[in-house]
């Protein structure tokens, strides 16, 4: 499968990366802004599997000139069948002193990022594709909410809504869309939103999880935000 992954750099991206490179048949671009983060990613899967295809791209899905991305897409995967959209930030600050600006580059990132990409990359995908939009509990509705966490949340919830959206305007194109609804996993993101808190799922099964549901996933969920938690956090 040909497979692009955002936010591959840390966390369940690059666990999640690193298990889709386990298979020959694979071909992994890994997206995400330090380059530095990719060369060890690509070490780690060449020394788990030499003989797999791991593509590292140094790219900002908000800042960066997309008209660059495509033309390397279209020459070394040619159509897409997966897209995940991982990339994300957090801020952990109390809503009374929270400026516009910090809540503006959290929608920035976590959802108009994604809004970039989805666009850019709907031309290489066809029938029986599958776009795997990584959102949060902290998003989810009726979920328990936590402070200090109400722009995190609130641009993951607009990620949600538009997964739902997306879904129905792309199901005559077959291509399914869907949306994990990630509890804790023990990442550097949850460290930062819960100092201390030791998560019972490690971030390898998680970006397990993530890999195995986005090769299947289409064949039984369509617009779907499915919450993915032990606990919460």
């Amino acid at each position: 499968m040909n497979i692009i992954l955002t936010g591959a750099s840390s966390g369940v991206g690059f666990e999640a990366a690193l298990e889709f490179a386990l298979k020959n048949d694979n071909k992994i671009v890994c997206i995400a802004r330090s380059a530095d983060k990719l060369r060890k990613l690509l070490e780690i899967a060449k020394g788990i599997n030499p003989d797999c295809t791991l593509l590292p791209v140094e790219f900002d899905i908000v800042n960066d000139d997309y008209a660059a991305l495509t033309p390397f897409i279209q020459q070394r995967l040619g159509h897409v069948d997966i897209l995940i959209n991982n990339a994300g930030i957090l801020l952990n600050k109390p809503f009374t002193e929270t400026s516009p600006q910090e809540f503006g580059e959290l929608l920035q990132t976590n959802v108009i990022g994604h809004f970039n990409m989805i666009q850019h990359i709907l031309p290489f995908m066809g029938s029986g594709s599958h776009i795997v939009n990584i959102g949060s509990m902290g998003g989810f509705q009726g979920s328990v909410k936590f402070p200090g966490l109400a722009a995190y949340s609130a641009s993951k919830g607009a990620l949600h809504t538009l997964t739902e959206c997306l879904a129905f305007e792309l199901a005559d194109r077959g291509i399914k869309v869907n949306c994990l609804a990630l509890g804790s996993a023990q990442t550097e993101m949850l460290e930062q939103a819960f100092p201390g808190y030791q998560s019972p799922v490690m971030a390898f099964e998680m970006g397990k999880y993530i890999a195995d549901f986005a090769s299947s996933g289409q064949k039984y969920f369509n617009g779907k935000i499915i919450p993915v938690a032990v606990t919460t956090p």
